[in-house]
């Protein structure tokens, strides 16, 4: 009896500790347009630790701590590159202000804190992806999709941004077009992906291997029937969305929780991609993308990249560690920063390593039907600009 009981306790444990959506490292990883990383409320600290070339060399990254940043101290706090603007948007970074949006202006290597209203979005429960085009966060929660446009701001301004309630979505697995809104929502813990301005739920409870509901943004459509991308696990985890140069994300990163690979879904030609998985198995790490590399920040505080050449990369990979950053570790009120709030954040590491290479799963679906994303290459900073408002302005007609 004692051991059934304690089997039992255990598995409910690991069970709940890999699906909190609000557990987290309080630091944070992003980059700007140059696509130098940043690092953000690492021991009071920011960071710019350069360019990829220089991850791994000797030296130490630039600090660019200043006044007005956020406190980092709260679990899963969440940093979004806006391309367009080379802003930086922080979430879940601030207790005592759990809805506020911190904004840094990489240009001008500033902060500034745009208040946000909740109504009916929480704070400590949700997934989110900031899409590229109209610079607008969709978000689920709450079994409900939510909207914040955060129009072209790399500064704050002094009205508060709503969050808006964009629909119950259907992330049932019926093929046969029939829409039922809030169909197969209960006990979502989501895991979201950006691509082609289409918004993935994976992991959705009874969906096949490999396949993702999917909300198209230019049109607030959610797709009856699932998208299939080829293989990879039916489970909650993480995802990273990898930029191009100009244009819209074509690929986006899943490692589930477990860690025991790396999947590279590309939305172009439906198939998937096995990679490493990476080095410290976390269900509560987080992941970010830049052009050429898939970045984790495990729970320790330790960060590590796994290099990604679209064009070579079909399987396996190494990781490497970038240990020029201090550990992420929680904030004191004694910090550089200002801060008056001390780090409360989930200290939990990943209990194993991986450093083996994952088996090849490349796969091939069906003919794509999340087309209608608008795509944008070869754009200028003036056509990056006029694009943002001509999908602004399609949102608004609808």
């Amino acid at each position: 009896m004692f051991w059934t009981l304690l089997t039992a306790f255990v598995a409910a444990g690991v069970s709940s500790v890999a699906a909190s959506t609000n557990q987290g490292p309080t630091a944070c990883v992003s980059f700007d347009i140059n696509w130098n990383l940043l690092a953000f409320g690492f021991n009071g600290k920011d960071y710019n630790v350069g360019t990829q070339d220089t991850w791994t060399s000797s030296g130490a990254p630039t600090d660019i701590t200043t006044t007005g940043r956020p406190p980092f101290n709260s679990p899963n706090a969440r940093c979004f590159l806006s391309q367009f603007t080379n802003a930086i948007y922080v979430l879940n970074a601030d207790t005592a202000n759990p809805t506020s949006i911190y904004i840094y202006d990489a240009t001008a290597k500033s902060w500034s804190t745009q208040s946000v209203t909740a109504n009916g979005f929480d704070p400590t429960d949700y997934d989110t992806i900031l899409d590229h085009d109209t610079n607008v966060f969709y978000a689920y929660s709450n079994a409900t999709i939510f909207s914040l446009d955060m129009q072209l701001m790399k500064v704050a301004n002094a009205t508060a941004l709503p969050w808006s309630d964009v629909q119950s979505p259907d992330l049932s697995t019926d093929t046969s077009g029939t829409v039922t809104p809030g169909a197969n929502t209960a006990g979502y813990e989501p895991t979201l992906a950006l691509a082609q301005n289409h918004v993935h739920f994976l992991g959705v409870p009874g969906l096949p291997v490999g396949d993702a509901k999917i909300f198209v943004i230019h049109f607030s459509f959610m797709q009856p029937a699932p998208q299939n991308y080829g293989t990879f696990p039916d489970s909650h985890g993480k995802a990273a969305s990898f930029f191009l140069d100009s244009g819209v994300q074509q690929e986006f990163a899943y490692v589930p929780d477990d860690g025991s690979a790396t999947y590279v879904i590309n939305v172009e030609t439906n198939t998937t991609k096995t990679l490493t998985g990476p080095p410290t198995q976390d269900a509560l790490a987080s992941y970010y993308a830049s052009t050429s590399a898939l970045v984790q920040l495990d729970t320790a505080g330790t960060v590590a990249f796994l290099a990604y050449d679209p064009n070579t990369t079909t399987s396996g990979g190494t990781w490497s560690t970038i240990s020029k950053i201090p550990t992420a570790t929680a904030v004191s009120s004694s910090s550089a920063s200002g801060s008056t709030s001390t780090g409360t954040g989930s200290s939990r590491s990943g209990t194993s390593t991986s450093t083996g290479t994952a088996a090849s799963g490349s796969s091939t679906a069906g003919s794509n039907t999340t087309s209608a994303g608008m795509k944008m290459g070869g754009q200028s900073v003036f056509g990056a600009a006029l694009a943002v408002v001509l999908a602004r302005a399609a949102l608004l007609a609808l």
